[in-house]
C-alpha cells in the first residue's frame, strides 16, 4: 500500500512553467513562507553595484495593489513579520506567521516580486537608508575586513565587490531600472518558493499556483562564470583601530565538488562554534591572544571560500596568524579517532541547527535552486560519515599558504 510523506520530510514539486516549491510538513504554531530567487550581487551590472540589494531594500515600498504602509502591516496586524536578505548568490524575501496564515503570506510575496512599483519618493528614502547601513559596515572594522578580503580575492570577477555596492551607485538607481531588474531576474525558473508549516504539500503547491501565476515563465539570464586567477597576498591596512583585525583564507572548489563535506568538517574542527575548536583553544584558552576567532566555508555555484578571522592587539596580529598556521598544519596529522569524535561533533550540532524550522527550509529551497532535488538530513550525516582522514590533509594542503588582510 503507498505511503504519503512522513512528518518532517521536505518535498519537491517543479510547475509547468519552470517554478519550483519546497515544502516542509510539522506541526507547528508558526508557518514560514517566501522566496529564494537566483539573483545575488555577482549579477549586478559592473555600472550598478550594489543593485541587487537596494532592489531588495525597495521591494517592500509599494505595488500596484499597497502602499507601504499597507506592506508593512500585513504581517505585523497578525503578530507575523517580513523580511528579506541579499547574499552574493541569492534574493531570499520571506515571512514569519501564526499558522493559518498561509494565503496572506504567500499572496504578499507573489505581489512584491510581480507587482512591485518602485515609487520615486519612496525609493529617496530608500537610497539615505543604504548609504548609512554602507558607512556603518566601514565603522565596523570586523565586517569592512571580510569585504575587502572578498574584493581582493575575487578581483575581476562578477564576486568581487561587495554586496552593498557603492553610495554613488546607489543614488543613480531608477524606478524604471528596479523595475526592469525584477522583470528580468525574478522569472519563475528562477525561483523557489517554501514554506514550513502544518499544510500537506500538495496544498501548499495548489496555493503558490494560484498566487504565483502571473510569474514570467523566461529563464533569467546566464551567470557569467568566475574565474578565479588572483595573486596571492598579504596586505595590512591602517585604519587607526584599536584592535587589529585579520581575516586569512584561501579559494575552495564550488557547491557541486565532493570534496566540500572535507572542507566544511575542517572549518569546524578548526575554528566552528565550539569552545573546543582548535584555534580558539590555541589562541583564546592557552594564550590569551584573542576574544573571538572562528574559522568558516562557503560553497558558492562556482567556486568556494574559506576564512579565518580573528581579532587581537595589534601588536600580536603576527604572532597570531603563526599560530593559526601551525594550528593547520598539526590537522594534517588527525587521528581516526580524533576524527570519528569531530564528526560526532559536528553532526550534533546539525541535528540542533534543525530545530531552526526557517533556517532548514530555506537551506531546502536553496538546494532545489542550485541542484534541482532536495537532500535528505540522512544523506547529510553520511556524507560527513565519509569523510576520511587522507580527505583531510588533503583539505588541509591547500590551507597551508592562505591569503591575508589585516586592519590596524
Amino acid at each position: 500500500m503507498a505511503t504519503g510523506p512522513t512528518p518532517d520530510e521536505v518535498m519537491l514539486t517543479t510547475l509547468p512553467s519552470g517554478l519550483r516549491v519546497v515544502t516542509r510538513r510539522c506541526e507547528a504554531a508558526v508557518e514560514h513562507c517566501g522566496v529564494v530567487a537566483g539573483v545575488g550581487s555577482r549579477d549586478d551590472d559592473a555600472l550598478a553595484p550594489g543593485m541587487a540589494h537596494f532592489v531588495e531594500h525597495t521591494i517592500f515600498k509599494g505595488t500596484a495593489r499597497r502602499t507601504s504602509s499597507r506592506i508593512i502591516n500585513r504581517m505585523e496586524s497578525v503578530g507575523g513579520e517580513l523580511n528579506a536578505y541579499t547574499t552574493k548568490e541569492e534574493t531570499v524575501v520571506f515571512t514569519v506567521a501564526p499558522s493559518g496564515n498561509a494565503d496572506r503570506s504567500l499572496e504578499l510575496v507573489a505581489d512584491l516580486i510581480t507587482g512591485s512599483q518602485f515609487p520615486e519618493k519612496e525609493l529617496e528614502k530608500e537610497r539615505d537608508v543604504v548609504c548609512d547601513e554602507i558607512d556603518s559596515y566601514l565603522d565596523s572594522p570586523a565586517d569592512a575586513v571580510f569585504d575587502d578580503f572578498e574584493d581582493i580575492i575575487f578581483a575581476g570577477t562578477p564576486l568581487g565587490h561587495n554586496i552593498l555596492g557603492t553610495k554613488e551607485a546607489v543614488q543613480s538607481f531608477s524606478p524604471e531600472q528596479c523595475r526592469e531588474y525584477l522583470r528580468k531576474f525574478y522569472t519563475a525558473p528562477n525561483l523557489v518558493v517554501f514554506y514550513s508549516g502544518p499544510l500537506a504539500h500538495d496544498k501548499a503547491v495548489a496555493k503558490v499556483e494560484k498566487y504565483f501565476a502571473s510569474l514570467p515563465a523566461e529563464p533569467a539570464p546566464a551567470r557569467i562564470r568566475a574565474e578565479i586567477n588572483h595573486v596571492s597576498f598579504n596586505e595590512t591596512r591602517n585604519i587607526g583601530s584599536h584592535q587589529a583585525h585579520t581575516v586569512m583564507g584561501a579559494i575552495l572548489p564550488d557547491m557541486h565538488s565532493p570534496e566540500r563535506y572535507a572542507y566544511a568538517l575542517l572549518s569546524n574542527i578548526l575554528g566552528g562554534p565550539g569552545m573546543n575548536s582548535l584555534l580558539n583553544v590555541a589562541l583564546r584558552e592557552k594564550r590569551g591572544l584573542v576574544y573571538s576567532v572562528e574559522a568558516s566555508s562557503a560553497f558558492l555555484s562556482d567556486t568556494g571560500l574559506f576564512t579565518i578571522y580573528f581579532g587581537c592587539d595589534p601588536d600580536d596580529a603576527s604572532r597570531c596568524a603563526r599560530l593559526v598556521s601551525d594550528t593547520i598544519r598539526r590537522t594534517a596529522g588527525l587521528t581516526d579517532t580524533r576524527l570519528q569524535l569531530a564528526k560526532k561533533q559536528y553532526m550534533g550540532q546539525m541535528t540542533v541547527a534543525r530545530d531552526n524550522r526557517e533556517s532548514v527550509i530555506i537551506s531546502a529551497a536553496r538546494n532545489a535552486l542550485y541542484y534541482n532535488k532536495v537532500y535528505s538530513f540522512r544523506s547529510a550525516f553520511d556524507r560527513i560519515h565519509s569523510v576520511s582522514t587522507e580527505n583531510i590533509v588533503e583539505a588541509t594542503e591547500n590551507l597551508l599558504n592562505l591569503n591575508k588582510l589585516i586592519f590596524i
